[in-house]
């Protein structure tokens, strides 16, 4: 498998999460944001947006096909109706954290840090590893206190090589 992945991005963080939760080897492909190679604008058009793996673009949907070709270790519960609610989490991402994240960063007017105290984690880890790319980028690159309940939950995944790689990602940043 080939990924694209740009060390910056929370969305490659997930798809470098799912891919080291299963042990799938890959050759990565690092690019620049701020200077998108033409390939990529060809690969993923319109915006050569990163991550692509085999060229197939969207975290996401990455995180999907992965649980299909390698359901072993499982990222999503054994519950059909379990499945679909980490499925729904993530498709909600926007609107559960990511939109309000982005106009924090930003500075503008947001809901990030009210989102961050609700955010319903634990669930599943399919859903928990589409998360916590912005959580670990809020807590370290940030300074954002996280609320105990959710400081718990990253510190119990931190625990995970891959979410620990993510950490040591981010710190280096």
């Amino acid at each position: 498998m080939k990924l694209v992945d740009a060390l910056r991005c929370p969305y490659c963080a997930r798809v470098r999460i799912a891919l080291a939760e299963k042990g799938i080897e890959h050759d990565v492909t690092q690019v620049d944001l701020s200077d998108r190679p033409q390939w990529l604008l060809d690969l993923n058009p319109p915006y050569g947006r990163v991550p692509v793996l085999d060229g197939l673009p969207e975290s996401e949907v990455i995180m999907e096909l992965l649980e299909e070709l390698h359901p072993e270790p499982a990222l999503l519960p054994a519950d059909p109706g379990a499945r679909a609610r980490a499925r729904v989490m993530v498709h909600r991402f926007d609107s559960n954290l990511g939109d309000d994240y982005y106009a924090f960063r930003r500075g503008d007017p947001n809901d990030f840090e009210a989102k961050l105290a609700v955010l319903d984690v634990g669930q599943s880890l399919f859903a928990d590893i589409a998360y916590l790319p912005w959580v670990i980028r809020a807590r370290d690159m940030l300074g954002v206190t996280l609320p105990q309940r959710i400081a718990d939950w990253l510190g119990e995944l931190e625990r995970r090589p891959s979410v620990a790689a993510e950490v040591e990602v981010v710190r280096g940043l």
